[in-house]
């Protein structure tokens, strides 16, 4: 009798092509996610023109966005934990399209403003629910989340440059149609290409992979509500200013459109730095390097408040490096001491205290940039970027002094 050929169980292929679909889509969302939150801040210079107001005014009708983008994370978290992560995530690609065709086709700005708000409620899902399902998917592994990262990296350099060639060529308005159409496309492909999930969420893992004494737990999630809220103002500060900053500090008439282009190529510089982390981040203790990273963010963004012309980009691009590789290792550490059937809750929270600073950002941003022009905004950088990292070097602290009493979960890596 001819030997049997071996080949692999039906069910085995079909979840491994499930999880590589699952993450294909997870990531084409990060990129969505931070594309659309960038297009009104580049479309803001050319409405300057059209409306006849001060940057200074029309910057704050984003500011409800932003908003929405922390608060909404709350219910988006809890709900994909207690229902279902893929409904959510539909439900984040539809919705960002909608609310784009209601940007694009307001008549007034007050209308403009409705739309940008409600952007941000459907752009708040991904972050709670698709670095749940991508935790989850991946196993949290390094080059995964970092890839991941890349992609939101690129939603946010290619949001400067795209909106602004979009923005000459169609009007400002055209910059929210052509996204629109793309997010409900990929929306409908992600429900007819991933399979439901509601079966899986009672049997979600209740235990940590490291879990901290009571007292360190405490002091590390306390330290964490710090982290999230600086990490967050300085991330929103930095990609909501940075067109102005370029478009004022480079010197010389510059064009929207060779603004927009620098903006990206500055983005783009933390895409290479984040792949370097999230490798880095499979053999260093990702605490540690959390660490690092954000005293590298400090450096830059002292660098950039002396800094003009192309040596300004230089500074920035050492600040987008940082932030973008904080992002992914911080991600890691909640990872590491966060039990998968509260992941969505604890992103929720981490990420609504991020991007819940936006609210603040953009009305500093307009306050500091009218009295003292973008010195005045990145000296205040600089400050919340100092908090920022003397609230990581606790957290380094109490890991380190907690480590003799650390429990590890069975089969998960040890903690260093």
């Amino acid at each position: 009798m001819p030997p049997i050929p071996s080949r692999t169980h039906p069910a085995a292929g079909d979840a491994a092509q499930q999880t590589r679909r699952s993450i294909a889509f997870l990531n084409a969302a990060h990129g969505i996610d931070h594309f659309v939150l960038g297009i009104f801040p580049t479309v803001v210079i050319g409405l300057e023109a059209v409306y006849q107001r001060p940057y200074s005014e029309l910057i704050v009708l984003s500011t409800a966005m932003f908003v929405a983008f922390g608060l909404f994370s709350l219910p988006a978290g809890w709900l994909a934990d207690r229902f279902s992560r893929r409904a959510m995530m539909a439900a984040f690609f539809v919705g960002c399209g909608i609310a784009l065709f209601g940007c694009a086709v307001a008549p007034t700005l007050p209308m403009l403003a409705v739309g940008l708000f409600m952007l941000g409620v459907f752009a708040a899902i991904y972050h709670p629910v698709g670095m749940a399902m991508l935790i989850e998917a991946s196993g949290a592994r390094g080059r995964t989340l970092a890839f991941n990262g890349v992609c939101g990296n690129l939603g946010v350099s290619l949001a400067s440059g795209v909106t602004a060639v979009l923005a000459s060529w169609l009007g400002w308005r055209g910059a929210f149609w052509v996204p629109a159409i793309v997010c409900i496309a990929v929306g409908i492909a992600y429900l007819a290409m991933v399979a439901d999930d509601r079966h899986e969420t009672g049997s979600r893992k209740r235990v940590a992979e490291i879990v901290l004494p009571r007292g360190a737990a405490i002091a590390f999630f306390s330290l964490y509500v710090i982290i999230s809220f600086c990490g967050g103002l300085t991330f929103n500060t930095i990609v909501v200013a940075l067109p102005k900053i370029v478009d004022e500090r480079l010197g010389g008439g510059v064009a929207l459109a060779a603004v927009g282009g620098l903006a990206t190529t500055v983005f783009l510089c933390g895409a290479v730095a984040q792949l370097v982390v999230g490798r880095i981040a499979e053999r260093v203790a990702p605490h540690l390097l959390f660490a690092l990273v954000v005293a590298l963010l400090f450096v830059g963004a002292a660098w950039a408040v002396q800094a003009n012309g192309m040596v300004l980009i230089a500074a920035l691009a050492v600040v987008m490096a940082a932030l973008y590789g904080q992002v992914t290792v911080g991600d890691m550490v909640i990872a590491r001491y966060t039990a998968d059937a509260w992941r969505g809750r604890v992103y929720a929270v981490r990420y609504f205290l991020s991007f819940a600073s936006s609210g603040v950002a953009v009305p500093v941003i307009a306050v500091l940039h009218a009295r003292g022009g973008f010195d005045l905004v990145l000296v205040a950088l600089v400050v919340v970027a100092g908090l920022f990292l003397a609230a990581v070097l606790g957290l380094v602290a109490v890991v380190t002094l907690a480590s003799p009493r650390i429990a590890v979960a069975p089969g998960a890596a040890p903690a260093e």
